[in-house]
């Protein structure tokens, strides 16, 4: 057995052996990475960001089909397909430049370019990179498309089981071709409101609070469901699945790491990365405290705990820390969190005071909790100011909610937006989509 005093002694020889070693070890690592890898590693950022918000089309459709009444499922799930299907056409050939106009704005910060979509040639060297301290076309382009294709998803719940499906479609496009790409430009895209000040990290107001503002348009002018509101009451719908609801929350919420993980936009230093991960942490605190939230109010004020409202408590909670999720302390996320939770559990009754019919509580969700973290960037942001904040809200919200009412009024006029009476009775799967009603869960499926 080697005694104590001679084992520290070899220890201490052992440690000034290997010290050179380690200092010239040390001494060889770059200080900062190289141009390229800074590509190479922004670039990555955005392409497994991309794939994670993706996945949120799944978490929005499994929420929506669970939330919505068996007769309608095949029917949400084929508005989902659909959209984001047509998303990205629309924003290939239209949205991204008008979006990202760089110096070719038609109308300088407030209408972008005309033009579509293209990539760096394959193969590309360095010299045919136009930002080489940045990332490449296509992971710019497909990591910004899933933010346009969650807006339309946004309102695809809210005007479940009444509206047409062409119709939807037809405003999906304009949607996401058009109208957010123009807003979105205002402060993403290097537009006015961003020349202001204005502050929105990764989307509270440009991506949840203007669909929320289009799916309000949609719900004014297309009305309540059938037997919604009778007698001066408000009748519960109850929906075909909570599991796979609280299945499409939780997708939600994983890619919502991406969400706002990726909007960072940078993973080629030390400070990139940390910050990311200071970012995961901030989210995932937000949605805790939202669900939290929602479950002792719903307790308090019903006397039971409600789920559905847990899981859009949990929900507002990421959409209220989207607006800034980089800045707060963790103990911030909880309360700008928690406070999302409380903002849904008030505004769903509003809603329903008020006799518009948001089927999954988009609307409370996106909308609301939307303003809401979009203005809490200002207890945390020290570069944010509470004018310019409400400006950008104003902006983005109300030119998205005039536009949206404007083009489903038109649509109403003409084609039609909302099916018969015998058609939503008999559920829209068969009347829409010619399929027979989607069984109940644990009942057998035509589809087995």
């Amino acid at each position: 057995m080697i005694k104590s005093s001679n084992l520290s002694a070899l220890a201490l020889g052992a440690l000034a052996l290997t010290a050179p070693s380690l200092g010239y070890a040390q001494d060889a690592l770059p200080p900062e990475a190289s141009e390229h890898t800074v590509f190479i590693f922004n670039t990555l950022l955005f392409l497994i960001g991309g794939f994670l918000v993706f996945f949120m089309a799944c978490g929005f459709a499994m929420l929506e089909a669970g939330l919505v009444r068996s007769k309608n499922v095949a029917m949400q799930c084929t508005k989902n397909v659909a959209l984001f299907s047509l998303a990205s056409l629309a924003y290939l050939l239209v949205g991204f430049n008008m979006m990202y106009p760089g110096d070719a704005w038609m109308f300088e910060g407030w209408v972008g370019a005309l033009a579509m979509t293209s990539l760096e040639p394959v193969g590309a060297s360095a010299d045919q990179i136009g930002d080489i301290s940045y990332a490449s076309v296509g992971s710019d382009f497909f990591f910004q498309l899933m933010f346009c294709a969650a807006t339309a998803s946004i309102v695809s719940g809210t005007l479940a089981e009444r509206i047409k499906l062409w119709p939807f479609l037809i405003f999906t496009i304009v949607l996401t071709g058009l109208i957010y790409p123009v807003t979105a430009s205002w402060k993403w895209g290097g537009g006015w409101l961003d020349a202001m000040g204005f502050q929105d990290f990764a989307g509270s107001t440009v991506v949840h609070a203007c669909g929320g503002a289009a799916a309000l348009a949609g719900a004014i002018v297309l009305g309540a469901r059938m037997g919604k509101f009778k007698d001066g009451k408000v009748n519960p719908m109850p929906g075909s699945s909570l599991p796979l609801a609280t299945l499409g929350m939780f997708i939600l919420w994983l890619g919502w790491f991406g969400f706002n993980g990726g909007s960072q936009l940078a993973m080629g230093t030390i400070g990139d990365v940390a910050d990311v991960s200071r970012i995961f942490a901030n989210t995932n605190t937000a949605a805790a405290a939202g669900a939290v939230m929602a479950a002792i109010l719903t307790q308090v004020l019903y006397s039971k705990v409600d789920l559905t409202m847990v899981l859009n408590g949990a929900l507002a909670g990421l959409v209220s820390i989207t607006a800034e999720p980089l800045a707060p302390e963790l103990w911030q996320a909880i309360v700008i969190g928690a406070i999302g939770g409380v903002v849904v559990v008030f505004t769903v009754p509003l809603l329903d005071s008020m006799r518009i019919d948001d089927v999954v509580g988009a609307i409370p969700v996106h909308f609301f909790a939307g303003v809401w973290g979009t203005i809490a960037v200002v207890w945390t942001n020290g570069d944010a100011n509470i004018v310019t904040q409400v400006v950008g809200i104003v902006a983005i919200c109300g030119a998205t909610f005039g536009a949206s009412l404007v083009l489903w009024g038109l649509l109403a006029a003409t084609i039609g937006i909302r099916v018969s009476e015998e058609a939503e009775m008999a559920g829209l799967d068969s009347a829409e989509i010619g399929m027979e009603a989607y069984p109940e869960f644990g009942k057998g499926s035509q589809f087995v």
